[in-house]
């Protein structure tokens, strides 16, 4: 029962540590890291000694467990050190997207007392200049001058095709009734970007999704989009 208890937390706990460890890792010394005790060991190891404190009713020393409690529940990291122990308090923020990467828009996901954060973008960490700002205002020219191809991919993710189409002006290559076949020439991913720029007739609703650079025609584009269906036959089908 116990370790089927510590394995059900490690298996909520540990995703979240894991990206914690990963995006922190990058901002502190190997050596600092290595001697630092962590809350999530802290709260699966106290929940163990929880069980067999009041299920089971184990003989314990009350002062210890009580300070041990208080350290899971209020205590951050902890390094230990010869005649010296850091404890760093708990952030104020905390923020995870759906699949529990760290993550907020406009905002630090993670943010201490004493002012230190960090920008997370879906898990991807961010330098301030983007994660301030809010990613309905971000600006499809900053592609132009980032050279990090992650960051490039965050930025097409947050300002989405439809803007970096109008923005940076693509190019019509091809049209076919509704739909027509652009091109952006600015040097803005690792590949060029084709884009199928799709309008409702009937709501005159814009959607723009990305098609292979390899695309020939809108045509072409719409076959691929449909999962292999030429648009002939989708008209026939639907």
């Amino acid at each position: 029962m116990l370790n089927q208890t510590n394995s059900q937390l490690w298996s909520q706990l540990n995703p979240i540590a894991w990206q914690l460890d990963r995006q922190l890792d990058k901002e502190f010394d190997t050596e600092l890291v290595l001697n630092c005790f962590k809350p999530e060991s802290l709260a699966c190891y106290g929940s163990t000694f929880d069980f067999c404190i009041s299920v089971l009713h184990c003989n314990h020393n009350q002062r210890e467990w009580f300070i041990y409690q208080s350290l899971a529940k209020f205590c951050g990291w902890i390094l230990f050190y010869k005649k010296t122990c850091i404890v760093c308090d708990r952030p104020l923020h905390l923020l995870f997207d759906n699949e529990n990467r760290l993550h907020a828009e406009g905002k630090p996901a993670i943010e201490f007392a004493d002012g230190y954060s960090l920008y997370s973008y879906h898990g991807v960490t961010l330098p301030e200049k983007y994660g301030k700002i809010h990613p309905h205002h971000w600006e499809s020219q900053w592609l132009l001058s980032e050279d990090n191809a992650e960051l490039r991919r965050v930025l097409i993710q947050g300002i989405g095709y439809d803007r970096i189409a109008s923005e940076l002006q693509a190019i019509e290559l091809d049209a076919w009734g509704e739909y027509t076949l652009l091109k952006i020439n600015a040097d803005v991913d690792n590949e060029p970007i084709y884009l199928l720029k799709m309008t409702c007739p009937s709501t005159g609703f814009i959607h723009i999704l990305r098609v292979p650079p390899d695309t020939q025609s809108a045509r072409e584009a719409i076959h691929w989009v449909n999962w292999g269906i030429y648009p002939e036959q989708f008209q026939q089908q639907t």
